[in-house]
């Protein structure tokens, strides 16, 4: 047997060695940029190894990673690097001065990495480079003048850096620019009134920088304008009146940039969608001309505003969003605002009109269903009961939804796919499984606030951008985050073809992440500009070459080399085969074996086997009556046991999704640990076809329960804390102490249970897996490979992607729940995700709008410094989350922060929860409009900011 698999190991290695015989001639590649190429690696440090195939023959025909050249030789004879696309690699270093010696380059692409220093002012010789991309490292300096002076030019994209100094003057030479991607970053002074020459931009993106002086007027002459987005900066002035005559503008968001003034007339901008004004000190009326029936956000909050409403915001059909609260605006609100606005399947209206001086509704009252009114801080609440608008004037929290399920015959189940591959909803051919390539897209500048409306809409626009069919997309999950910017975790499907294959081939996966990469599909008026962040080769396709040379040997004498390489192969292989599946048969047999006397050997110290005459007699014969709970996995019972112990019993349904894996693995892993905030296990049934798991009888049930808008007593806020820490105990304890740690993989709120004592449980470990153990050398890796498996919502971002389940993917689960706990919010709810509605409170300075109001008072700085702790475990970068040791050593801080408060942070204190609650002080409120900065020293990692309207 050894010695056949040594034949066919040899016999792949001579594929190998012919595959390579092109690449053993004479370097191709011009010798000037084959050394640049070694200077630009030299400067680089790649600590996984993503760089090696640099080290090997030729740029253009040994396939450097990343290294993409013409298909043909120059007149010089040579090959030439047309493209250097070093995505996402994990680099650091610095940019060498020698990238401009890649005299033919048009498109230099690092972004993503952490690569810092300054940007080289040699690029400025690039004259044929069309895209320049260097977006998300951590590069400083100022801008060089030299990249004035790029002909071709038509992205420049550094946003996310670290770039300070002012913008060049020379800018104004970029002709065929038309996307200034720089938010971001530090870039100061004022902006060149000579940037309104350019006459192809499109995009002028730089937002978050530290940009000041005044607006310039000239702007208005910008022929291609579509989007003007500088929010938080620090102008002087007003905003110009000329702004008005923007005529193709979609999109203009001046929030928090220090402006003053009158509010401009935009009604002569035909097209405008998107209009942000908030967050400065604008002040008179409101303009009363009518503005573009495209517009779906119009936010002029948080400035000093008077006058009335005007009756203009009626007769807005794709109007999502309009924000006038905080101002000083009085007398009465048009009724017809809503009266007027009609919806179109699932659309929703939300008019904010909090805390200003308005004293009266005019006309009807009552709105749709799918219309939110926030009157809150208003006179007119005074009277709601005679408005009859009480409802409106409540502190405002957010109603449960059910998370989207995808809708799935029975017959095609997911699990039925082999692994690495999914059954595609919406194939025209029933139960399709295919591998999907997953990627990581976002919205830079989107030009509205609810993407529910445009989801279908957005799903036409990619696909055919991309040249697939609309079954071939699906959009796994989407978010907002800081900007608002809206980011996606995508699913691009193999198109289903008679007795085709159901994956991608290598030049069909080249060719879409070429598009994404080459900024090739056409950008969407209403969806902006959009970029990649991440595309993700897993499963069949993660030893896909994707950095293949466009030049060098033909495909026709490749392919005979192949093929014949491949016939000797497979002859050499043919006994191999034989002996391998005599032995296969072998196996199964004895594995057949083992599994049918796989419960008669499971017997496990600790843990009680039970009989299902027992199990029956326990439950009433699994009674209605006694059931407690039901999910995916089956029914659970109340059951009492002979000697009346009071028990929890999961039944199994035939065919479930847990199957014989999850509940062998859960009766392993519970049976080994022990801890006062784990659900304990005391036995199991496996027998007459039935799995069954007894545990402990939790009398209060799930921590969602408690947080539902069903729950009669909702708890405190001392309360919810406890059960932050206790819950975190119980992780800590599986990451630590556990021999091998364990991570838990399905943390979520409807997975924490309550004793009698209100004490927190972490429960069902059916989707646990075992931390990596050390290997030969000792070393410990930092993450399991396995299939993503988990509950919508509450799924680490990077594991989803990546399929690296880590320590801190549990962090990130639980950060979700702490963030359910403060706002009593759903993970995902109208498709809108708690961790980006609660981070977005958080940068406007607004969070304790969104704080749960049936919590009662609670003090202040505590529930910042949580939320502060919830935002840290829910960053989307895994090495910025704290470690579970950390979130309960800050919990604990929290705890002993709490105000007369005699009780430490020890579970072993009995607590009544209907008495638990935080002691009174003059620093609790219940004031949602309440702000205070949080300084360095309270963030754990040091990774969110002050809490502010950014």
């Amino acid at each position: 047997m050894g010695s056949g698999i040594g034949v066919l190991v040899g016999a792949f290695l001579l594929v190998l060695l012919l595959l390579d015989l092109p690449k053993l001639g004479a370097q191709q590649t011009h010798p000037i940029e084959v050394k640049a190429l070694k200077d630009i690696r030299r400067k680089l440090k790649d600590p996984l190894k993503n760089l090696r195939s640099w080290n090997r023959g030729d740029p253009c025909v040994s396939n450097w990673t990343g290294v993409f050249c013409f298909n043909t030789t120059a007149n010089d004879g040579n090959l030439h690097v047309s493209e250097l696309h070093l995505l996402n690699l994990n680099l650091t270093g610095s940019l060498s001065p020698e990238l401009g010696k890649l005299s033919d380059l048009k498109i230099l692409d690092f972004m993503w990495n952490k690569i810092s220093g300054s940007i080289p002012k040699e690029i400025g010789n690039l004259k044929s480079l069309e895209l320049l991309i260097l977006n998300g490292n951590l590069l400083t300096g100022s801008l060089p003048e030299e990249l004035g002076f790029l002909p071709n030019l038509n992205r420049i994209q550094i946003d996310q850096n670290s770039i300070s100094g002012p913008l060049p003057k020379s800018f104004a030479n970029l002709n065929k620019t038309k996307h200034f991607h720089m938010n971001n970053n530090s870039i100061s002074g004022q902006i060149p009134s000579e940037l309104s020459r350019l006459p192809s931009l499109v995009h002028f993106l730089l937002d978050n920088n530290n940009l000041s002086g005044h607006l310039p007027p000239e702007f208005s002459e910008l022929p291609e304008l579509l989007i003007l987005q500088l929010d938080n900066n620090h102008f002087d002035g007003t905003i110009p009146a000329s702004y008005g005559n923007m005529s193709k503008l979609l999109k203009m968001s001046l929030r928090n940039c220090s402006l003053q003034g009158a509010v401009p007339d935009l009604s002569r901008i035909p097209k405008l969608g998107y209009l942000d004004l908030s967050w400065n000190q604008l002040n008179g009326s409101i303009p009363s001309n009518k503005l573009s029936d495209e517009i779906t956000t119009i936010d002029l909050s948080n400035n000093n505003l008077n006058g009335g409403v005007p009756a203009n915001y009626s007769n807005l059909p794709h109007l999502q969003r309009l924000s006038l609260e905080n101002n000083s605006l009085s007398g009465d609100i048009p009724s017809t605002i809503w009266q007027n606005w009609t919806s179109n399947g699932n659309e929703s209206l939300l008019l904010d009109f909090q805390n200003n001086k308005l004293s009266n509704i005019s006309g009807s009252v009552n709105p749709p269903a799918n219309v939110s009114i926030r009157l809150q801080g208003n006179p007119l609440c005074e009277i709601a009961n005679q408005l009859n608008i009480v409802q409106f004037c409540r502190s405002q929290t957010r109603g449960e939804d059910v998370p989207k399920s995808p809708i799935t015959p029975e017959e095609c189940l997911i699990q039925s796919c082999p692994e690495d591959y999914e059954y595609v909803e919406n194939s025209p051919v029933p139960c399709f499984c295919a591998a999907p390539l997953r990627v990581r897209y976002r919205l830079k500048s989107p030009g509205f606030s609810d993407f529910t409306p445009y989801e279908n809409e957005f799903e036409v626009y990619l696909t055919s951008g991309l040249e697939m069919k609309l079954y071939q997309l699906s959009i796994a999950s989407f978010m907002w985050i800081e900007g608002p910017r809206l980011r996606m975790e995508l699913k691009l499907f193999p198109e289903f073809i008679n007795n085709g294959s159901n994956k991608f081939n290598d030049s069909e996966i080249l060719r879409i992440r070429s598009m994404f990469t080459g900024w090739t599909i056409p950008d969407s008026e209403i969806f902006g500009p959009y970029e990649l962040l991440k595309f993700t080769l897993l499963g069949p396709y993660e030893n896909v070459l994707l950095d293949f040379s466009k030049s060098g040997i033909s495909k026709g004498a490749l392919a005979g080399i192949v093929v014949g390489a491949v016939t000797i192969a497979l002859l050499l292989s043919a006994v191999v085969s034989m002996l391998i599946m005599r032995r296969s048969a072998q196996k199964r047999r004895t594995v057949s074996r083992k599994r049918q006397s796989s419960r008669v050997l499971l017997k496990i110290d600790g843990v009680k086997s039970f009989t299902f005459g027992q199990m029956e007699l326990a439950t009433n014969n699994f009674s209605n009556s006694t059931q407690i709970g039901q999910g995916g996995y089956g029914k659970v019972y109340k059951g009492i046991l002979a000697d009346g112990t009071i028990v929890a019993v999961k039944r199994a349904l035939e065919g479930s999704l847990q199957g014989e894996k999850e509940f062998l693995t859960e009766i392993e892993l519970l049976s080994r640990v022990h801890h006062r905030n784990l659900v304990a296990l005391i036995g199991y049934c496996d027998e007459e076809g039935e799995q069954m798991l007894v545990y402990e009888f939790m009398p209060y049930g799930t921590l969602r329960d408690h947080l539902s808008v069903r729950s009669k007593e909702a708890p405190g806020f001392a309360m919810r804390l406890r059960i932050a820490l206790g819950s975190a105990k119980g992780i800590l304890y599986l990451h630590t102490e556990a021999n091998p740690p364990i991570f838990h993989r399905d943390i979520k709120a409807s997975n924490i249970l309550l004793d009698s004592k209100f004490t927190a449980k972490v429960a069902d470990f059916g989707l646990s897996r075992l931390a990596p153990v050390p290997d030969i050398e000792g070393t410990v890796p930092g993450h399991i490979s396995t299939v993503v498996k988990g509950t919508p919502g509450y799924l680490d971002p990077e594991y989803f992607l990546t399929h690296k389940l880590t320590d801190k993917s549990d962090v990130y689960s639980l950060g979700v729940v702490f963030l359910e706990l403060l706002t009593g919010m759903q993970p995902i709810s109208h498709g809108k995700n708690i961790v980006r509605e609660v981070n977005f409170a958080y940068q406007s300075g607004m969070i304790f709008s969104v704080i749960d109001g049936r919590m009662g008072s609670y003090p202040s700085e505590c529930v910042e410094k949580f939320v502060t702790l919830a935002l840290n475990c829910c960053q989307d970068d895994t090495d910025v989350r704290p470690s579970m040791a950390d979130v309960v050593r800050e919990l604990e801080n929290i705890w002993f922060m709490m105000p007369e408060s005699d009780t430490g942070p020890s579970d072993s204190v009995d607590m009544d929860p209907k008495k638990v609650s935080p002691p009174s002080s003059t620093s609790t409120t219940k004031n949602p409009y309440v702000s205070s900065d949080v300084s360095g020293s309270d963030l754990v990692s040091g990774v969110m900011p002050t809490i502010a309207p950014r």
